[in-house]
């Protein structure tokens, strides 16, 4: 087995702050968008950089609080990229982890969080 990729589904309960906040802020592009019927809970992905997540109004569809490690580069760049545009829910940090890299925890509008982890050189 070779795996080719994972995508974490993410429990959302509102489709504008889910926008705002994975779109506005993060820089995620929306791939697509799915209901079964008009007025039917939203299913969708997101993506960014080699990310993928599927963003679900589902019930039962991931857990809210599910948190996820992305390891990445480019990491201190990507934090000034974030505290410039002034989000008004989100003014994360930059620190040291205990495990030997830079990082930064975002917490979506779900009690979600992305940890971004970028290994000290």
């Amino acid at each position: 087995m070779k795996v080719q990729s994972i995508i974490p589904i993410l429990r959302i309960f509102d489709y504008a702050k889910a926008v705002e906040f994975y779109v506005g802020w993060l820089g995620f592009n929306i791939d697509w968008e799915h209901r079964f019927e008009e007025n039917f809970p939203l299913y969708m992905q997101v993506s960014a950089e080699g990310i993928k997540l599927h963003l679900s109004e589902h019930y039962g569809d991931g857990t809210p609080g599910t948190h996820l490690h992305i390891n990445c580069t480019g990491l201190k760049g990507y934090h000034q990229t974030l505290i410039i545009k002034n989000y008004k829910y989100g003014k994360p940090g930059l620190k040291e982890s205990f495990y030997d890299t830079w990082s930064m925890t975002v917490h979506d509008p779900f009690g979600n969080q992305l940890i971004f982890d970028e290994k000290k050189i």
